[in-house]
């Protein structure tokens, strides 16, 4: 995956994305305080539109790896943002981020007795691979608008459920634990899918339907993202019991 330089000029769009992903939570949630809904539905839009235009922009120069660590910057941005936000207040923040609070639920049933759809790899598995599946449609269909905005979602109520772990007796131990290695495995393979099928459309936007698809680095990004997602099911398989009891102590009283 080519770079390109490290000059300020170079490097600028690639930090630019985690740079504005606090804002766009900041906005946001102002606009939920006075609707929810209102912040639901800015919550996802306002972080993609963080992210899209450089993201675009890279993908369309061919700077594979330089689009893939924007929108990995990003994401992590907007996921400290979003926790750091519920810690603070995990009920007031819930009703601004979508599908978060029965999220929470979920996952605080999960911890507290290390059994559900997380331990269960066939409920789990079928989840992913439908996800993996929307992913990848919609990431082709819009040039990766779609695809970002459904990452903004995903990346948002898992970081809720952190956050409000986070709001518990070990702050420190739920920031640092609560997003487990296979899930941000699962999001750097979904960063890595898009970055990839994002570029056929893009480049015929652009005027260049003949512009080469699918060539070697590609193709390699390609096997590094299906590899990141078996991973992920391999060591949630193995691991997502043995992380609940990790987290058990965090559970807020």
């Amino acid at each position: 995956m080519s770079t390109g330089g490290t000059a300020p000029g170079r490097l600028l769009p690639i930090l630019l994305p985690a740079l504005l992903a606090p804002i766009a939570v900041f906005v946001a949630f102002a606009l939920g305080s006075a609707a929810p809904a209102l912040g639901r539905a800015a919550l996802p839009i306002l972080a993609t539109a963080a992210v899209y235009p450089v993201f675009a922009r890279l993908v369309i120069a061919g700077r594979r790896g330089a689009a893939t660590a924007a929108a990995l910057l990003w994401a992590a941005s907007l996921s400290v943002s979003l926790i750091t936000h519920t810690a603070r207040d995990p009920v007031a923040a819930g009703p601004g981020v979508l599908l978060g609070p029965s999220y929470r639920d979920e996952m605080f049933t999960y911890v507290e007795s290390g059994v559900g759809r997380e331990s269960d790899p066939g409920r789990f598995i079928p989840q992913h691979l439908l996800h993996a599946g929307i992913f990848c449609v919609v990431t082709l269909l819009t040039g990766g608008l779609a695809g970002l905005a459904m990452g903004a979602v995903l990346v948002g109520y898992m970081s809720y459920y952190v956050g409000a772990l986070a709001a518990g007796p070990h702050p420190a131990t739920a920031g640092l634990y609560g997003w487990p290695p296979w899930a941000i495995l699962r999001v750097v393979g979904f960063i890595l899918l898009g970055t990839v099928l994002a570029r056929p459309l893009l480049l015929r936007l652009r005027g260049r339907p003949s512009a080469p698809w699918l060539e070697r680095p590609d193709r390699r990004i390609l096997l590094i993202a299906a590899a990141l997602l078996l991973t992920d099911i391999v060591l949630k398989t193995l691991f997502a019991t043995t992380w609940a009891k990790l987290l058990r102590p965090c559970l807020p009283t």
